[in-house]
């Protein structure tokens, strides 16, 4: 019977084409448009996932997410160091400056301020250059996307050289001399980032009486991190958060209060509609041109529960089909674009997501068919 019920689905070739190209297309969207959403909002927190020597992270109360910069006194940064069970606590500069090019354009950049001593929250991976090269005179490390792209140099056919250690660029008015490039984490906004030591970056900000962005702070062996953090409010007044709380303070940030969730999950869902459309009809018209075959198994005594699974075979077979070419396509999709602009994350979990909704579609377009096969008269096949 299994043979059977392939022979029947393939008969008609067009409609069998169409079934399995609507299964792949809405795999496709369900699997490709959140990968692409959780790429995006990954990003938003990557900065707090390449600065991962620090435990917690200590700010402004008032701070929504990484980038919502509420400068503090140079003197919280004590304060924080006299807490019991605080190891070591160093200053972090963030903030955006613009770069002047070799062409007169400006280009917003992310600076980051390290501690001078201990250079402590630099960048994950050092491509050229070393990080202790920035205690050299008006030293900056600079990201090799954005050395590559928005920082680099300016040629009258439209490329850009990218810049190299021993190049010199303008920020806020003031010389910075390349000395390394490094491997960052895109970020939510894609601007280049620059690092630099904190007491240099105070003078490339503008003057203001508070520059301190974060304080980072490491643990003594063996603390309690909720404890530390319920200490480190109660006597400074300020916020503090581990890492994973403070990259889900971000996300959730962006995720209710940017328009961003109900953009894909939109398109995700007019994926799963129109998917559902295409097979649910192609497949019910399929079991209909075949209603003449249903109707002779019938007459021959084949039961329902064996139609059952008959139906239910052909909806596996092209449902596996579908979400197999979906998947595939997603895959070859984010492997292509890996080097590119474009946010793409596709963890193990996003494959049971758009399996479900595959399931959940040919369910659908198996139950139309079913009802319809099961109330069938085996005395169709003597009529015309």
């Amino acid at each position: 019977m299994n043979h059977i019920a392939i022979k029947m689905l393939m008969g008609d070739r067009g409609k069998y084409l169409g079934i399995v190209m609507g299964l792949t297309f809405a795999s496709l969207i369900m699997t490709q448009q959140p990968a692409i959403f959780l790429g995006l909002m990954s990003r938003s927190y990557s900065f707090i996932s390449d600065v991962g020597l620090p435990d917690i992270w200590v700010m402004d109360e008032k701070v929504q997410f990484v980038d919502d910069i509420k400068p503090l006194q140079d003197t919280e940064l004590y304060r924080v160091r006299g807490i019991s069970g605080v190891e070591w606590a160093m200053p972090m500069y963030k903030g955006l400056l613009k770069a002047r090019l070799a062409d007169g354009t400006f280009q917003t950049c992310n600076v980051v301020g390290l501690d001078d001593a201990t250079l402590i929250g630099g960048p994950p991976v050092m491509l050229e250059g070393s990080i202790e090269d920035l205690r050299r005179s008006d030293g900056i490390i600079v990201d090799i996307d954005g050395a590559r792209d928005k920082l680099g140099k300016p040629t009258p056919g439209g490329e850009r050289i990218p810049l190299k250690i021993g190049d010199s660029v303008e920020l806020n008015d003031h010389r910075a001399i390349v000395v390394g490039i490094a491997k960052v984490t895109r970020t939510f906004q894609s601007q280049p980032v620059v690092y630099t030591t904190y007491s240099r970056a105070k003078n490339y900000a503008p003057k203001e009486r508070k520059l301190l962005s974060f304080v980072l702070v490491k643990a003594k062996p063996g603390q309690d991190l909720a404890e530390l953090t319920r200490r480190i409010r109660a006597n400074t007044g300020l916020a503090a958060y581990t890492g994973e709380a403070f990259k889900t303070l971000t996300y959730e940030y962006f995720m209710h209060n940017t328009g961003i969730p109900i953009n894909f999950g939109i398109s995700v869902l007019l994926g799963f509609i129109v998917g559902a459309a295409i097979a649910g009809q192609t497949f019910y018209n399929s079991t209909l041109e075949n209603l003449r075959q249903f109707g002779v198994l019938k007459a021959m005594g084949t039961s329902n529960w064996v139609l059952l699974r008959m139906i239910l075979l052909q909806a596996v077979l092209v449902g596996t089909i579908g979400y197999g070419l979906g998947v595939g396509l997603t895959a070859l999709f984010g492997y292509s674009m890996r080097n590119s602009i474009l946010a793409f994350k596709f963890p193990w979990q996003l494959l049971m997501f758009s399996g479900a909704g595959v399931s959940l579609i040919c369910i659908f377009a198996a139950l139309l068919s079913i009802i319809k096969v099961i109330r069938l008269e085996p005395a169709i096949v003597f009529k015309g």
